[in-house]
């Protein structure tokens, strides 16, 4: 049974419409199948077609809609979920300050989780080797933005959906970021009912 369609109402402000939109149906947190051969519990994130799967069972995966930033687009490889955050808080990268020093010398010391957060409601820590890599699986303020490359940012999801995939995922999870054609020649490929 598909989910219903979220009708998102978007903020007012100068460069966004302020009527709601629909969010395409083909990003809402769905049932696909997936024969990968990865273990349940397992992330998968194709970056060049914005979909993230969590392997449920074999041949099976909830997918969910993503939107990609710079960083989320330049980063393939493995990692785990080295910890979650509920409404967390958000600093930008010193690179982040060094390239658009207007838009983010302001948040230098950060910004408090809550609606107004970058991060959403939820966020998905990427550790490797025991070390943060600062990439995260989050939320967004910009719900908007889903099946898209954006300006910044890791992996975004609706904040709903992120939410639901946080309650399923444990810290330790294996994360694997890849690049479409990537996902198709590993180790099965992926494919919706």
């Amino acid at each position: 049974m598909a989910a219903a369609i979220p009708v998102v109402p978007r903020p007012a402000a100068a460069h966004i419409p302020s009527e709601p939109f629909e969010v395409d149906p083909e990003y809402v947190p769905q049932e696909v199948a997936f024969p990968s051969g990865y273990a349940a519990g397992t992330i998968v994130i194709d970056t060049a077609e914005r979909f993230l799967y969590f392997v449920e069972e074999e041949g099976r995966a909830r997918r969910y809609g993503i939107g990609v930033g710079r960083a989320g687009l330049a980063w393939s490889g493995t990692a785990e979920v080295g910890r979650k955050a509920r409404w967390p808080s958000w600093t930008p990268t010193p690179n982040m300050i060094r390239r658009e020093p207007g838009k983010y010398a302001k948040y230098a010391d950060g910004v408090p989780g809550g609606p107004s957060n970058p991060l959403g409601s939820r966020a998905l820590y990427l550790y490797r080797n025991g070390r943060d890599t600062y990439y995260r699986i989050h939320g967004t303020t910009e719900p908007w933005t889903i099946g898209k490359a954006v300006s910044n940012g890791c992996i975004r999801l609706i904040n709903e959906h992120v939410e639901d995939l946080y309650e399923r995922v444990t810290v330790g999870a294996t994360v694997i970021v890849l690049h479409g054609k990537e996902l198709l020649s590993g180790s099965g490929g992926a494919g919706s009912n």
